[in-house]
C-alpha cells in the first residue's frame, strides 16, 4: 500500500494533515470528503479548522484541487 493509502486508513486524521495531503496530491477523494463531512458534523470546530475547510473549498472552486471518484 502506498504512503497515501496508509495515511487515509488512519481514522483520526487531523484536518491539518488532510489539508496537507490534499494540497500535495491536488485531489479530494471520496474518503477525504467523508472525513470533511464528519468534521463538519461535529458540534465544535475551532476557527483554525473552519479556515482549513474554507481553504479546501476555495481551492476546489478555483480548480486548483479536483474531486475524484476512486
Amino acid at each position: 500500500m502506498t504512503s497515501y493509502g496508509n495515511f487515509m486508513n488512519n481514522s483520526h486524521v487531523s484536518l491539518e494533515e488532510l489539508f496537507g495531503q490534499v494540497m500535495f496530491s491536488n485531489v479530494v477523494t471520496p474518503r477525504d470528503r467523508q472525513l470533511l463531512k464528519a468534521a463538519l458534523l461535529r458540534e465544535t470546530l475551532s476557527e483554525d479548522e473552519q479556515a482549513i475547510i474554507n481553504r479546501l473549498l476555495y481551492n476546489v472552486r478555483r480548480g486548483w484541487v479536483r474531486l475524484v471518484e476512486e
